[in-house]
C-alpha cells in the first residue's frame, strides 16, 4: 500500500447542527440560508411514521412555503430524480431539506443541483462531472448508516442500463446538516444492524485507502471506535439513547472520512449486487466486509492491525498479522451476532442469478473506480472469488 497522500482536499458541510433535539432549529437555518419555499424530499416509509409531517409543520409554523416529494425508493433511480426535480420546479423551491435514509438524502443531493446542470444523468457519473452549484440543501439523516449528511457523493441507479452511478462532485456536498439522534430511536433492529455495520465499513475504508490523509484518519479512527462501542447495544436496547448518539455521531464522522479520502472495494463490490438484486446498500456492505477484509489485510497489515486495536479485539503488542487475523474474525462474529446473513440468503438474492451474473458482477464493481483505492487492487477473477466466498 502507498503511503497517504500529502495533498488533500476536505469538504464537510457547514454548518452541522448534532445532538437530541437539534432537528428543532431547522427553521433558524433555513431562513440563514435565504430559504421561503422549501421541499422536503423523503419516502413514504418516513411519511407513514409521521417524521416527514413534523417536520413539515415546523417550516409551516415558521412562515414557510412546504411541499412534499416522497417517490424515493430504495436504491434511488433516475426516476426518482427527474420526479423529484419536477416537485421542485412545480413548487418553485428555493431550498431542499433532505429528510431519511440514504436514498432521500442522495436524491435531494442531485435534484438540488439539477436545474443548474441540465445534462443527461449518466454525465454526472464519476469524479468532479458536476460544475454548477445547486439550490442550497440542508441534509437531516434518520439511519445511524450512510454518513450522506456529510458527503460530496450520491449514488443513483441507471435504470436503462442497470448501472449504480456513483457521482462525486463538490456541489452534492449539502450545504448544511441537523444530525439529530433522536429520529433513529424507531429503526427496527434489522437496519440498525445494517446500516451499523455500513458505519463501520466507512470508517475501515477511510482510514485503510490509498487516498487516506492526516485529516481523515483521525475522523475514520474515531467512527471505527464508536462504532465497536456503540453497535451491539443499539441494536440490543433500541431505546438506549446513548447507543444511539454514539451510533449517529459515528455515522456523520464515516460520511466526512470517506466522501474526503475514498470507498474502496467493499463499496465498489456492493454497488452492482444492489443494481441486480436490488439488496439495500447497507446490508450488501455488511455481507462482503469480513470476505474483502481477509482478502484486502497482507497490503496494508499496520493500518488494519490499528483498526483491529481501535475496536478493542487486539492488543498493541499483537504482531502485525496476528492483530489482523483477530480483526477478521472479530467481523464474523459481529455479522453473527447482528444476525447479518449471507449472501445467499438474503431476500431474492437465487444461486442460478448468481452464477448467471458473477461475471459481470464483477467487471462491473472494478470498473467503478472504488477498488483502484483499495490496499491491494484486484482482478476480476479475484473480485468473483471474493463474491463466492460471501456467497
Amino acid at each position: 500500500m502507498t503511503a497517504p497522500i500529502l495533498s488533500a482536499r476536505f469538504d464537510i458541510p457547514s454548518p452541522i447542527i448534532h445532538g437530541g433535539g437539534s432537528r428543532h432549529r431547522l427553521p433558524d437555518l433555513a431562513r440563514e440560508l435565504g430559504g421561503s419555499r422549501v421541499l422536503i424530499v423523503t419516502d413514504p416509509g418516513i411519511v407513514q411514521l409521521g417524521v416527514a409531517a413534523e417536520i413539515s409543520r415546523l417550516l409551516e409554523t415558521a412562515g414557510f412555503s412546504v411541499a412534499v416529494f416522497d417517490e424515493v425508493q430504495p436504491d434511488p433511480t433516475d426516476k426518482n430524480v427527474d420526479a423529484g426535480a419536477a416537485a421542485a420546479a412545480d413548487h418553485r423551491a428555493d431550498l431542499i431539506v433532505a429528510l431519511g435514509g440514504g436514498s432521500p438524502i442522495d436524491t435531494a443531493k442531485v435534484v438540488a443541483v439539477r436545474q443548474a446542470n441540465p445534462q443527461p444523468l449518466p454525465e454526472f457519473m464519476g469524479l468532479h462531472k458536476i460544475k454548477n452549484a445547486g439550490l442550497p440543501l440542508i441534509a437531516i439523516p434518520t439511519t445511524a448508516g450512510t454518513g450522506s449528511e456529510a458527503t460530496k457523493v450520491a449514488v443513483i441507479t441507471d435504470t436503462e442500463r442497470q448501472v449504480k452511478m456513483m457521482m462525486l462532485s463538490a456541489p452534492l456536498l449539502p450545504t448544511a446538516a441537523i444530525v439529530d439522534f433522536e429520529l433513529t430511536m424507531g429503526m427496527p433492529r434489522a437496519l440498525t444492524a445494517a446500516v451499523g455495520v455500513d458505519t463501520l465499513t466507512h470508517g475501515i475504508e477511510a482510514y485503510v485507502s490509498r487516498k487516506a490523509n492526516a485529516l481523515t484518519d483521525p475522523l475514520a479512527l474515531q467512527c471505527i471506535a464508536l462504532s465497536a462501542r456503540h453497535l451491539l447495544e443499539a441494536w440490543s436496547n433500541p431505546a438506549n439513547r446513548a447507543a444511539r448518539a454514539g451510533m449517529m455521531l459515528a455515522a456523520t464522522l464515516g460520511g466526512m472520512a470517506f466522501s474526503n479520502s475514498s470507498v474502496c472495494l467493499v463499496h465498489g463490490m456492493s454497488r452492482p449486487i444492489g443494481a441486480v438484486f436490488h439488496l439495500p446498500h447497507g446490508l450488501s456492505n455488511a455481507v462482503l466486509l469480513p470476505a474483502v477484509t481477509r482478502f484486502s489485510v497482507e497490503a496494508a497489515l499496520g493500518r488494519y492491525a490499528t483498526v483491529a486495536q481501535t475496536v478493542g479485539c487486539a492488543p498493541s503488542a499483537d504482531a502485525p498479522d496476528t492483530a489482523c487475523a483477530k480483526l477478521i474474525a472479530w467481523l464474523e462474529a459481529l455479522n453473527a451476532a447482528l444476525e447479518i446473513p449471507r449472501l445467499s440468503e438474503c431476500r431474492g438474492v437465487t444461486q442460478a442469478t448468481f452464477d448467471a451474473s458473477v461475471e459481470k458482477l464483477s467487471t462491473d464493481a472494478l470498473a467503478s473506480g472504488s477498488p483502484d483505492n483499495n490496499p491491494k487492487v484486484p482482478t476480476v477473477a479475484e473480485i468473483v472469488r471474493i463474491y463466492r466466498e460471501a456467497w
